[in-house]
């Protein structure tokens, strides 16, 4: 199932656990949730929502990919470290569903990482029910 987004920065973190969760059907007792993005200049993690953490993840990015440096992708889109920034994130993340709800650690969210907006964006997620739950 499609989600779509806006993001407002040009990295900028959004926590989409919530969207995530809707797609889950009342008949998903136990299984698994896949968010997948379709982007090369966004990503997906799991991790704590807290804003001065998500202030330092933007800073790591930075100080990993700095935005100013020459790359080769430049000539072509001026995006370069959003490409290199997304890939070292990942497109994917899979959580356990139990008990009809996301799995996740006490302060784990799913955040998705747009590293090239502002833009409208989007993600994907699959559920994949356990036949043994229903």
């Amino acid at each position: 199932m499609p989600i779509e987004i806006q993001t407002h920065d040009r990295v900028d973190i959004v926590d989409v656990t919530a969207e995530v969760e809707e797609t889950i059907s009342d008949d998903v007792v136990h299984g698994i949730c896949s968010v997948y993005v379709p982007h090369t200049t966004a990503g997906v993690i799991v991790n704590e929502r807290e804003g001065r953490l998500l202030a330092d993840i933007e800073t790591a990015l930075e100080r990993l990919v700095p935005r100013d440096e020459e790359y080769e992708h430049n000539v072509v889109d001026d995006n370069a470290d959003a490409h290199l920034r997304a890939t070292l994130l990942g497109e994917s993340v899979t959580i356990p569903i139990s008990d009809g709800e996301l799995a996740l650690g006490t302060w784990q969210s799913i955040l998705f990482v747009d590293c090239d907006g502002p833009r409208a964006r989007r993600f994907r997620v699959s559920v994949i029910a356990d036949d043994s739950s229903r």
